[in-house]
């Protein structure tokens, strides 16, 4: 008996249900919107002269996701899942906070999109690992996209970055 497992081994279940609601599948590869976002983010200099790094993890992300709204269905685990759009303009005039998150973390931090309910600005660094900015403090979600929306859809609580 031949099972088809591809839908199944790279997210859990209810992250993939998520995700292929919301219109991504495997294989998803919009290289042109990545692109136009990244030469809209490099584009960008705030006031004050901050402007934006855009990196290769960054632009794989936006392909693979970008554009997407996730809306996860059901109870969180531990806090309410999180409704996602994948768009880095969200992002566009945190420039500033983005570069004090990276030169806090020792890397480069470019925008991937928001939480919808709570206006959180989702980020990614030069590793691929995923973080959120809100209100209430810095949060660091995974170590890569999976693992990150594996948390957001879920509802497992993310962990609070302490003030290096």
């Amino acid at each position: 008996m031949h099972t088809d497992r591809t839908s199944t081994t790279r997210f859990p279940v209810p992250v993939d249900a998520a995700l292929r609601a919301a219109g991504w599948q495997p294989g998803r590869w919009d290289i042109k919107q990545a692109e136009i976002w990244a030469d809209a983010l490099r584009e960008h200099t705030s006031p004050a002269g901050h402007t934006h790094a855009v990196f290769p993890a960054a632009v794989e992300a936006w392909a693979e996701f970008g554009g997407l709204h996730i809306t996860p269905a059901g109870p969180g685990r531990q806090v309410a899942p999180a409704a996602l759009h994948f768009d880095p303009l969200h992002g566009l005039h945190m420039a500033r906070t983005l570069g004090d998150l990276g030169r806090a973390l020792d890397t480069e931090v470019c925008p991937l999109g928001a939480e919808t309910d709570t206006q959180a600005l989702l980020a990614i660094d030069t590793e691929g690992r995923i973080y959120a900015l809100d209100h209430t403090g810095d949060w660091y979600l995974g170590p890569d996209i999976d693992q990150a929306l594996a948390a957001l859809v879920a509802g497992i609580e993310p962990a609070r970055l302490t003030a290096g």
